[in-house]
This record gives structure tokens, sequence and C-alpha cells, in this order.
């Protein structure tokens, strides 16, 4: 069909007119700017509106195009500025094309009993869509008015369209394509005259349950023999029963053999028959095995052989849900078939867990599909993957194959795991494949070994030699201990401070002596442990030999069945010596100090080799999850793979918060984690009542006058600064602000940096006078405190103030020698100290100093676990006392604003264990950053 386009056909109006042999109607263009159409023979009646508004009829050049000539100029691309009806034509000409593709065309009589097929039944959608059509059909669409003489009258748009759909429909079964569409012959180009079917179409016309559409039931359960051929073979088919649905009321339903036996429901009506008929004579050019349905007497049901079958069940029912008909399932298609990913182990017991995790083979990954509950095998799974079909016939019944199954079963070797990877993998119970999480289950040892480790572990009897009493949890502890460093897992003891973990793992060493009497177990403490892990190894296992490596003329070579005790700083100095030793176990006490994987010390721990290794900390996350991991890749390495990987899968979510709204991020971390992480907590139910009460109080006191003047001065010049500065430099000068207003509230000798033997101190800071308050009540019932600050420099200030008071006090902070940490522990312990002064982190973690009933807290630390490690050097196991711990907060201050944010620091550490992260002051806005800082007077 060739049309020649005249110029600007676009922007002229197209219009239809009907006729009464529907495949006759034509387009017209006319141009409703009453300009000349070149090349334009034609003239059309419309419908035109007088200089008062008034419609007269007038006379303009057109061009007219018979409908055949006319569809492809319609559903050309639209160019710019085409006239609005063109779109809504080309519409309703899209919408026909679509009927006629599926088939929608039902036989009709015309005028003269001529032979035309008309569109439809259209369902509820497409009725729906050529209403919306007609309804934005603009006037100069439809503006050829209706024959008569009488008064002007147009034609429903309504009724235009649906004249346009029948014409469609009457036109393309006699275009030369038709019978390669169809496979023959479809409709007479010839008009023919059809008077005796005028009784028919009259009532086809008007009958209501004309619209009708078909669809197909597979029965596989009513199977019928095929004779396959020579030899006498047979082969499985199934039937297909043909059901009828009235699209007038979807409620109603027949099968095609009542229809056609007249038993049906009266509302089908006449017509039904007939247009069951076609709708199964247009699947058969869909799919051919339905033609057979035409030799029958009563068409309703088809018998299918096994290829049939297959075809149906696979590409058949898309084309034919194209065309209009569906396909339904039966019952026994929905049973799962399902792709899990497994790892392959020898078969084994948990015993040879061990022989496991040493051995250097990997083991082998793998898709594996079950159908329900029964794995497929090798064979059947090689028969989906050569099959090409979306359906397979296994163990004597048929099963629909998605596409990504059919590519595991064809690609389902997924590479070789090492076996702590597997491990992981096994203990989440997910992978990560091509970016998706899937299930992954373990077989055989692997599967024993995970078991092994999520099951209850027993408690530890106390082994012999140790001259101690463990409490329950403490024997739990010791058997969790004694397991997972026998498998050569090791993992993170992380109580909270004070619960007695030193002594369990003096126990765990006396335990694992029993197997290895001469093995030495090398403890890596901070400078300020070595002496407390000296006495309680020698209160605890009396006769078990210690050697300090620690020192002027220190050896590394431990003691025969004994311990090496060596600090953090001289591990990084002679990592080397150590490594060359055989140590069959090490211990990081207070861990957090390697926190970082990148740092020296970190590095150094890494290199000393061991046969299990052990962290120790009540603190195993201060800010992030990598410090978790960091820990975890030292006990054992490659568990939870390298850190960026770890920090994608899991670590982001959970500190994003994304854990709150998808649970399964911190569950999956969490059932990773549990098998290596040993945390108690003080609150524990078994817990609890070892321990006596701890109140903490806030204390909040005013700024003194200088405070105040020197506040508001630094907050004045700091903001002004920070305004102008970027990136990296207004950060510093941000941080510079908050330590600058924290060491004002502490005492304005602090941060005018005077030097404590010349400063006058007294009368000039609130807390200062609040701290005095407190002692004097302290000493005159003859208590003894513990008063922590985070600087060095105020430390001194106070030594000095309480000096010059004559209070006895001591200072320990991270300068102090260790054989003078261990005499002021001692002093304090005895009672001829009774305040001690110490640094935050230099004496937060690890010192015994029970005798203390008070803690005083000067200033705040970020992280309120830090605070909690302080608190607890007297809090802890072997605490007789009420513990009273007092925190200092100046009012109207950043302070203020810090201690509700350090109030909120708990919610990821409880998401999986403890973490918190800094508050990202240098990240705020000026304005909030103002806001943070500037002091309030009416606080």
């Amino acid at each position: 069909m060739t049309t020649h386009t005249p110029p600007r056909l676009h922007h002229l109006a197209p219009v239809f007119l009907p006729a009464e042999l529907p495949r006759a109607g034509a387009f017209a263009w006319w141009d409703p700017a009453g300009e000349p159409i070149p090349g334009a023979g034609d003239t059309l009646t419309v419908v035109r509106p007088r200089a008062d508004g008034r419609p007269r009829r007038a006379e303009v050049p057109a061009l007219r195009l018979p409908l055949a000539e006319a569809l492809p100029v319609l559903l050309a691309a639209p160019e710019p500025g085409a006239h609005p009806a063109a779109a809504c034509w080309a519409g309703a000409v899209r919408l026909a094309l679509r009927l006629v593709a599926r088939g929608r065309l039902r036989p009709a009589l015309a005028p003269g009993d001529l032979d035309t097929w008309r569109a439809g039944p259209l369902d509820a959608a497409e009725t729906a869509q050529a209403r919306a059509l007609a309804a934005a059909l603009p006037a100069e669409g439809c503006a050829v008015p209706l024959p008569g003489t009488g008064p002007l009258r147009l034609p429903e748009p309504a009724a235009l369209v649906r004249a346009l759909l029948d014409a469609v429909a009457d036109t393309l079964p006699r275009t030369p394509a038709a019978p390669y569409a169809h496979g023959v012959p479809f409709a007479a180009t010839k008009a023919t005259a059809l008077p005796g079917a005028r009784d028919w179409a009259a009532e086809a016309a008007v009958a209501p349950g004309a619209g009708v559409r078909v669809s197909l039931r597979l029965d596989l359960s009513a199977r019928t023999v095929f004779d396959a051929g020579p030899g006498g073979a047979h082969s499985l088919g199934s039937t297909v029963l043909v059901q009828v649905h009235s699209l007038a009321d979807p409620t109603l339903v027949t099968d095609a053999s009542t229809l056609w036996q007249g038993e049906a429901d009266p509302a089908f009506g006449p017509a039904a028959q007939v247009e069951a008929a076609l709708a199964l004579r247009r699947a058969a050019h869909v799919w051919p095995p339905l033609a057979r349905l035409a030799e029958l007497d009563v068409p309703g049901v088809l018998a299918l052989d096994e290829s049939e079958t297959e075809d149906l069940l696979g590409r058949a029912a898309t084309r034919l849900d194209a065309a209009g008909v569906a396909v339904h399932w039966p019952r026994e298609l929905t049973r799962d078939l399902t792709a899990t990913a497994v790892v392959h182990s020898a078969p084994g017991s948990a015993a040879n867990g061990t022989g496991l995790l040493d051995s250097s083979g990997l083991l082998r990954f793998e898709w594996r599909l079950a159908l329900g509950d029964e794995e497929l095998t090798d064979a059947e799974m090689d028969r989906i993957a050569e099959s090409h079909r979306a359906v397979v016939r296994l163990r004597d019944q048929w099963v629909r194959i998605d596409p990504e199954l059919a590519r595991r079963a064809r690609k389902r070797q997924l590479g070789l795991l090492d076996p702590l990877d597997a491990l992981s993998l096994a203990l989440t119970g997910t992978a990560e494949i091509d970016g998706e999480t899937v299930a992954a289950v373990p077989t055989g040892a692997l599967a024993a070994l995970r078991d092994r480790l999520l099951a209850g572990v027993p408690a530890a009897p106390e082994p012999p030699g140790l001259r101690a009493t463990l409490r329950d949890y403490q024997k739990q502890g010791l058997g969790w201990l004694d397991l997972m460093t026998s498998l050569g897992l090791g993992g993170v003891l992380a109580d909270d401070m004070g619960l007695g973990k030193t002594v369990t793992v003096i126990a765990l060493h006396l335990t694992r002596a029993q197997e290895t009497p001469k093995a030495a177990t090398l403890v890596v403490c901070p400078a300020s442990l070595l002496g407390n892990w000296e006495r309680e190894i020698h209160r605890f296992a009396p006769g078990t030999p210690v050697r300090r490596f620690h020192g002027a003329g220190r050896d590394p070579v431990p003691p025969s069945g004994g311990f090496l005790l060596t600090t953090y700083g001289t591990l990084r100095s002679s990592a080397p010596r150590l490594a060359e030793q055989d140590f069959g176990l090490v211990i990081a006490d207070e861990a957090q100090q390697v926190k970082n994987p990148h740092s020296a010390t970190a590095r150094a721990l890494r290199t000393v080799p061991a046969r299990a290794r052990v962290a120790v900390t009540g603190t195993p996350v201060e800010n992030n999850l990598s410090e978790l991991w960091a820990l975890l890749d030292w006990t054992t390495p490659g568990l939870l793979g390298p850190l960026t990987a770890f920090r994608a899968r899991h670590a982001r979510a959970v500190e994003n918060g994304e854990h709150l709204e998808n649970p399964e991020a911190a569950e999956r971390l969490a059932r990773l984690l549990k098998p290596f992480l040993l945390r108690r907590r003080k609150t524990d139910p078994g817990i609890l009542p070892e321990l006596p009460p701890k109140t903490v109080t806030d204390h909040p006191v005013a700024l003194g006058a200088e405070q105040a003047g020197l506040y508001e001065a630094v907050v004045r010049e700091s903001l002004a600064a920070i305004e102008s500065a970027e990136g990296m430099s207004r950060r510093g000068l941000v941080l510079r602000l908050i330590t600058s207003l924290k060491q004002i509230c502490n005492h304005p000798a602090q941060y005018l940096k005077e030097h404590p033997d010349t400063a006058r101190l007294p009368g000039r800071s609130g807390k200062l006078d609040a701290l005095d308050e407190l002692l004097g009540t302290i000493l005159a019932e003859d208590g003894s405190v513990l008063v922590f600050t985070q600087y060095v420099r105020m430390a001194r200030l106070l030594t000095a103030h309480l000096a010059a008071q004559a209070v006895p006090a001591g200072l320990l902070h991270g300068g102090t020698p260790v054989d003078a940490r261990d005499q002021l522990v001692d002093r304090f312990q005895s009672g001829a100290l009774p305040v001690l002064v110490l640094s935050l982190k230099a004496a937060g973690t690890g010192l015994n100093l029970t005798r203390a009933g008070h803690v005083v807290h000067y200033d705040r630390w970020w992280n309120p676990a830090v605070e909690d490690q302080a608190t607890d050097r007297a809090h802890r196991i072997g605490q007789t006392r009420h513990v009273q711990v007092h925190r200092l907060l100046a009012e109207g201050t950043v302070e203020d604003r810090i201690a509700d944010l350090v109030a909120g620091k708990q919610a990821l550490a409880d998401a999986v264990l403890g973490t918190g992260g800094e508050p990202a002051f240098t990240e705020l806005t000026d304005r909030d950053l103002a806001s943070l800082v500037s002091l309030r007077r009416d606080a």
C-alpha cells in the first residue's frame, strides 16, 4: 500500500466518514482555518461557527483517503504541531488493531444482506478506552453533519469511534496480508450477499449473551494413552476442557460441551455457540491442535499427547494468552520447584570440626534444586538444564520451570570455598550471589560443626589448680572459651567490666593445660594491667610460672606451661622476637586497643602465631562495627571476609539504622557473630544478684563569672572564624571550639594553661566548688573516691588543689610508670589514699579499685561505654559496697547538649552488641553549631 502525504497534512483536522458497508468508510482532512489544501481535489461539508457564534454549513477543500490508505497516515509518528483530532483518531485506530489482532471480530450483515465483520466483543477496559477517546475528540474531528434537511446535527463522537472500530474490523480481514496472518483466506474481498442469514444476524445483534470468550483448562490427572507409532510404544498425555465465559456477566461460565448440547444457562443467548466456535477457530491458528475440536460432534474436550501437553504448558500458552484465550494451570503445577545454594563437605560428626577447619581443602559450593522437600538428582537437574522448555516432566508429573531456575540448573557450580568462608555462610544461612541474598545450606561435617557452635554450651567444671570458686556465668564462659579454642576458632570475651574476665581466662589456661601441660599463654595488655595480671595469676593459680616481657633485659621465651606477660607498646617494638616463640594461646586484654586493624599495634599482634586466640574487652565496639571486625579477624582470621565486603553487606545497614526497617540485616549479622562473641551484662538476670547496687546522679553546676565570660568570648570568636572556613580547616576549628568550651567548663586554669603549682584554683569554677562539697561529705564518712577526667592537665590541677587542702590524693595517668601504678593501686586499696585522681583513657580499663564506694566523673566523655569502663573500676565482682556515681555537668553549656546526645548512643549497641560513633559535630551547619554551643543563662 503506497500513500502520498500532501504537504502540511499533519496540521489538518481528520474526520471519519462512516458508510453503510463499514469497510467503505473513509477519512477526510480539512483545514479549520479555511486555508486551501495543495493537491486536494475534494470538498467537504462541515459545520462552522458564524461571526455571532451560531453554526452554519460550509464547503471546505478536503483530501479524502479510503480507510486502507488512511490507516498508515494516522499511525505515522506525530509531527510537532499536529492537530489534536489526529491524535484521537490515531488512538482509535490502534484500539481497533488490537481488537483485530486478538480476534475480537463478530460476523454481521450490512444493508442489502452483505457480509461484514464488526469489532467485538469489547471487554470493560476496551469499552472505557473507546469512551475516553470519544470524550477527547475535538469538534473539528467530527464536524461533518448528519444527512438530512432538518436542523444541523453532528454525529455523537462515541458513535463515530464505534463505527471506526467496525470499519477497521471489516477492512483488515480482506487485505492481502490476512491469509499470511491466519494461514487461510479469512474473508472474501468482494461483497457477498447472504440473505439466508438475516434471522441469525438479527438475533446475534440483540442477544445479551453474544459477547463470550473461551479458555482452556488442562487436566493432567485425566491422562490418555496415545499410540506413539510402530512398535506399540505409548506416551502419557492429558485432556483439555474448553470453557466459555460471558463478557456481559463474568460470573457465567460453562463447559463448551454443555453449550453445544443446548444445556447452558439461557443468558448465553443464541449467538454464543457461533462466537465460541469462531474464538476456537482463531485460537487454532495460534495453536493447531485445537483444530481437532472441529472434528468432534461436541467440541468441548480435547485429548493431548505428551508432546502437545508440554507445548501447551510452555510456549503455546503465551501465544494463546496474547490471542485472548487463557490457559488455566492444573493444581499440581503449583508445587514449588526451588533452588538453594549448598556447601558440600564430607560426611562426619561434630567431633571432626577441627579437622574440617585445619584442612587446606576447599568445599564445593553449588545450586541444588528441590521439588517440594525432595532434592533432585544430578540427572534430573541435567534434564531441566537441557530442556529449554517452560515445563519438564519430573517424577511422573509436570513441573513448570522458571527461566532463572533453568539457568541455575545449567550453571549450578558456584565455585569453591575455604572452610572459614563456608562456616560464615553456614552460620548466617544466606549467601550473596550475583548481588542477590539467597538461602544457603551446609552439609556433612560443616553442618555438624554449625550445629555444635549454635547449640548451648554446658558450664565447665573448675580445672585442677584453680584456687577460686567460679560463679555460674563464669563456668559457662569457661565452657564456651574451651570449645572455641579447642576448635581452633578463637573468640571475643566481651563481658561487662568487673565480671571477672581475668579469672575466667586463667581458668581457661589451666583447663587447656590438662591436654597440653607445656603450652604457654601470652597475655598482651596495657602497661597499667601488668601488675594486676601477675597478682591475679599468683592469687588464682598459685604455682603457675609467670614472666614479664617488659622493660630492660626482657626475655621473650615463655615459661613452660605458664604465662608470658607483655604490653602493647613492647609488642610493637618486639613482635619479631615474640613471633619466634610457640604459644598455645594468645590473650589480648583490653583488646579495644587494637580496634583499628591498620594500626601498628594491630599489625604486630597478627604476626604472633598461636593455636588459639582470645580477645578480652568490655567494649568490643565503641564507634563502628569495623572495630568488631578487627577483633574477630584477629581471633578467627577470614571468618568475616574482607573489611570492605563486611561493611557493604552487614555494617552499613546496621549503623545507618536500616535494621529498624529491615531487621533481617541485624539478625543476619547477629547469627554470624553469636558463636564467636560472648557478651554478658551486669543487668543480666543471672549476674545482677552477684553485684551490689549502683546509683548514678547528675550534678548540674553553674558556671562562675570568669567561666561565663570566657565561654561567651570563645563562642563568639570561634563562630565568626568557622563561618568563613571550609573543608578540613572548618572541621579543625569546630573540634577546637568544642575542646576549648569543655576545658572552660572544667576550670579557667585548664583553658588558660596555668601551671598547677602557681594557679589560683578556688572560687573560679562551679565544678571545682561542687567537687569540694562532694569530697567533704565522702571523706567525713571515711569513704574512698575515684575522680576521673579525660584531661591529664585537669588531673594535675585537681591533685594540686587537693594537696593544698591537705587531702591525701594520688594521680594515675598514661605517663605513670608501671611500678608506680602498682604502688598507687595498692595504697588506694589499703585505704592509705582516700582519693585517687585518674585520667579516663589511661586508667579506665583493667584496674581493680573496689575500695571506692564513690566515682566522680569531673567531665563527660563522648562515648558512654568509656564512662562505664571507668565506673567499673569500682562496680565489679568483689565490690561489697553500694557504688554511687556522680557526674558533674555545667548548666546551659555544650555539656548539657552533649549529655542528651550521649543518652541516645545505645541504639546501635543494642542492635548487634555495642557501638555508638562520635557525634558528627564537625558536619553541623553554622546555625546548628551555634545552637549547640551557645551559653543559655536561663538553663
